[in-house]
């Protein structure tokens, strides 16, 4: 397979995913989920995906639809589309799979996925995470990552 390829199958369905969490869970490999818009990836969110990825395991990405980026962030966003913004995470090596979700949370992904490890990035309280109860009730980890103070998409188009 070449490079392209590679990158390309790293981005997958729900149902797909189901499938790759199978074979985890078989193989007794921890999974950990973290979600975004992650519109203009800029160096704050490859910190993060790397610090996420430091935790072990495989990095599995929800990725919002640009519906749902439109709905939470406002008209004109994304500034990337849906697939650009995917391709761009799925080409960082240390991530495993990236799988689109409309919804304007990720609750249901994570219902789906049932994480060892959710990860977010900012000064949230824990318990407020969505799907901090899914995770705990599995006997998981919620883990909050600090973010770059400054450092945001928002940030970069209002300069």
């Amino acid at each position: 397979m070449d490079k392209l390829e590679w990158i390309k199958s790293k981005i997958i369905s729900w149902e797909e995913l189901n499938h790759y969490i199978s074979i985890y869970r078989f193989k007794e490999q921890k999974i950990i989920f973290t979600n975004g818009c992650f519109d203009l990836i800029h160096r704050g969110h490859i910190e993060y995906l790397a610090r996420a990825a430091n935790l072990g395991g495989i990095l599995i990405i929800g990725l919002n639809t640009d519906d749902s980026v439109k709905k939470i962030k406002g008209p004109g966003r994304p500034i990337q589309d849906e697939y650009s913004r995917a391709m761009i995470l799925s080409s960082m090596g240390f991530v495993n799979h990236v799988v689109l979700f409309e919804e304007e949370t990720p609750y249901e992904l994570i219902k789906s996925v049932q994480p060892d490890i959710l990860i977010k990035g900012g000064d949230y309280n824990l318990e407020k995470v969505v799907g901090y109860d899914l995770v705990k009730a599995r006997g998981g980890q919620v883990i909050i990552i600090d973010l770059i103070k400054g450092l945001s998409t928002t940030g970069i188009i209002n300069k």
